[in-house]
């Protein structure tokens, strides 16, 4: 136990993301067995420090952070260690990885009907469906996205501000005001584009390369998150790895004739690609109209831009990314489905949007537009990187 003890000491005084992050704040933090789902690299594990670190100090013992990637879990029960732990006055035990654990959901149900007095706060891989596929959890966990940088946390990290975030609809009603009070003291257009590059991810503030970085990161989402958590069978993977490419196809040229055809040139049969994007409905697509790659879907996007570079870095569109920024940062709090036949979203069921590259289009006084290369709009033409301050 002293060992982990002399862990948590370490991390907390030495891990910490340069931002405090907004979901830190809309935690219920009295609730007993509480759940941080988010993708791969988004800064799950400081997070969890970030909490210890805010609420508790690194030298308080009330309060602790293991992984159960650990090896002395394969010889000891979490339940186990979380009874000892308790019994040493703990009270807060912050698991990582819990994945990594093969009873993990069982576990964590009897820690939580038998040690009331011990919360349990665990991390897992955006793929993780808590509920769904956890019955011991239903009704008593309580799960939490944590999504990589806004744009706002970005520009607030490398500006050096404070500014706080906005709902949509202040945004749609207040854009000029609120446009014009940022752009008194900063440039924001002058970060935009390094946002889209590389911004979504913490990660990017290490000293290495960002894309061969993100490349990693993405394989380990398809050959851990994927297939070790869905327990899918490895011959799958090159499909699957086909089907990204497909899905980032789409987004350059979302036609479904396109990807029908890019089926046929798949080594393997239709209906697998369907069974895995089925079982691994994760977040690194968003989806516009309906499932990823089923016949309902309309669009495909990637889940953020900075996931496009790394893959074919020549052939990046640059409307796709500005639908892809769009999209993922309105995903947290609002509602998106495909918009009329001259509209790329519906937001809310009532505003239509279209994103452009810049204010020198055709207005349509029943339509919104997300329009890039601007700083300050006028009327329905909103800014694009204004949407990036909704958290």
């Amino acid at each position: 136990m002293e060992a982990f003890f002399k862990t948590h000491k370490y991390l907390v005084e030495h891990l910490y993301s340069p931002v405090r992050r907004g979901l830190m704040d809309e935690i219920n933090w009295e609730d007993r067995l509480i759940g941080i789902k988010g993708s791969r690299g988004v800064g799950k594990t400081t997070f969890l420090l970030d909490y210890a670190r805010e609420y508790f100090g690194a030298d308080n013992k009330e309060c602790l952070y293991i992984n159960l990637n650990h090896f002395y879990f394969t010889e000891r029960t979490l339940v186990d260690f979380a009874a000892e732990f308790r019994a040493k006055g703990g009270k807060v035990l912050l698991i990582d990885q819990v994945f990594k654990y093969s009873n993990w959901s069982r576990e964590l149900r009897y820690c939580y009907d038998n040690f009331e007095d011990l919360k349990i706060v665990f991390s897992g891989s955006s793929v993780m469906r808590l509920k769904e596929e956890n019955p011991d959890l239903s009704g008593k966990v309580v799960s939490y996205n944590l999504r990589g940088f806004s744009f706002r946390e970005f520009l607030n990290l490398m500006s050096g501000n404070q500014f706080s975030a906005y709902t949509f609809d202040e945004v749609v009603e207040n854009h000029q005001e609120i446009a014009k009070r940022i752009c008194s003291v900063v440039r924001p257009m002058a970060y935009f584009q390094d946002y889209l590059h590389h911004g979504f991810y913490p990660f990017f503030l290490e000293k290495r390369n960002f894309s061969e970085n993100l490349l990693k990161t993405m394989n380990m989402m398809l050959e851990v998150d994927v297939l070790y958590i869905k327990q899918i069978e490895q011959s799958y993977l090159p499909s699957y790895a086909t089907t990204l490419l497909i899905g980032y196809e789409r987004s350059l040229y979302p036609k479904r004739e396109s990807v029908e055809q890019g089926y046929r040139d798949i080594p393997g049969h239709r209906d697998e690609l369907y069974q895995v994007f089925d079982r691994c409905s994760f977040d690194e697509y968003a989806v516009s109209g309906g499932r990823i790659l089923s016949e309902e879907a309309s669009k495909v996007y990637m889940y953020n831009s900075n996931l496009m570079y790394p893959i074919r870095p020549m052939e990046v569109n640059a409307g796709a990314v500005r639908e892809s920024f769009f999209y993922n940062q309105l995903l947290k709090d609002n509602k998106l489905n495909e918009g009329n036949k001259n509209a790329h979203f519906l937001v809310n069921t009532m505003y239509n949007f279209r994103i452009e590259e810049s204010m020198k289009v055709k207005n349509n006084p029943d339509m919104y537009y997300a329009v890039d290369k601007t700083e300050i709009g006028e009327g329905n033409m909103i800014p694009l990187w204004l949407f990036g301050f909704l958290y």
